[in-house]
């Protein structure tokens, strides 16, 4: 199930809280947990690329690089639109509401994987990194912020590509971490393009679905459903501690039976 070229490689997860103020920000901050909860059990390394905090609570977004064997390979599941239904601890009237939050996930490319950077599209911004306590925190400019210039080779569409890294306390560091977040975003987009191209090819069949909803969590009814391969459970409290390997096989199986059709 796991036989492309990148299924092997690491993974860029970024979450970003939708419309909803303060819940879906809460929501945000339960997805990393879940994700984070997850790779902890597969003993994946985990690092947080860059974090912005909520406004009352949780997070408006985050970026976590993943390393270890096959991670793209399972977490190429979770990529697309989840949303929450629940009886909100911010809402004083005890109302039913229902938050969205969207996940991203792009392969964390490695030295084994040829990917151009035109230097020339590329400029540099730094920064003071915010964040609790540390001599160091707003004294040093050790946050950097990229931006690229991409011209897609296929539509002739422009766009800038903006990365914001503040890891570690080390400019150059940040420079390295950010350079290899774009390189893993440009061969994302290429393969994006194969995959489409493969869609039409098989038309439709392929259940990818990026940017779609793909799973409700409904905290009161005790379930989680996967919209594509309609597998759900009961166990939300093991889901939100990590348990997605059901949800991930259920996946995979599909995904992976359709690709056999071909």
């Amino acid at each position: 199930m796991l036989r492309r070229e990148e299924d092997k490689l690491g993974v860029v997860l970024k979450i970003n809280s939708g419309a909803g103020g303060t819940e879906s920000q809460d929501w945000a901050s339960m997805l990393m947990r879940m994700y984070l909860r997850w790779c902890e059990k597969k003993g994946y390394k985990t690092s947080i690329a860059n974090l912005l905090d909520g406004d009352e609570a949780g997070i408006k977004s985050c970026t976590i690089n993943v390393e270890g064997d096959f991670a793209y390979g399972y977490l190429k599941s979770e990529n697309g639109v989840h949303r929450l239904v629940r009886v909100s601890p911010y809402n004083a009237q005890g109302k039913r509401m229902t938050s969205f939050a969207s996940v991203f996930v792009t392969p964390l490319v490695d030295d084994t994987i040829e990917v151009k950077v035109e230097p020339a599209l590329l400029s540099w911004d730094t920064f003071r990194s915010g964040g609790a306590g540390g001599q160091n925190v707003n004294k040093v400019e050790s946050g950097v912020r990229l931006r690229y210039q991409f011209t897609d080779p296929y539509t002739g569409e422009k766009e800038e590509i903006l990365i914001e890294n503040t890891e570690t306390r080390d400019q150059p560091k940040n420079k390295e971490n950010a350079l290899r977040q774009l390189r893993s975003i440009l061969y994302d987009k290429e393969l994006q393009h194969r995959l489409q191209e493969q869609a039409k090819v098989e038309a439709g069949k392929m259940k990818i679905e990026w940017g779609s909803q793909i799973r409700s969590y409904v905290f009161d009814d005790r379930r989680v459903k996967d919209h594509r391969t309609n597998f759900q459970t009961s166990d939300v409290n093991g889901v939100m501690d990590g348990e997605l390997d059901d949800f991930i096989k259920a996946y995979l199986m599909e995904f992976a039976a359709t690709e056999a059709q071909q």
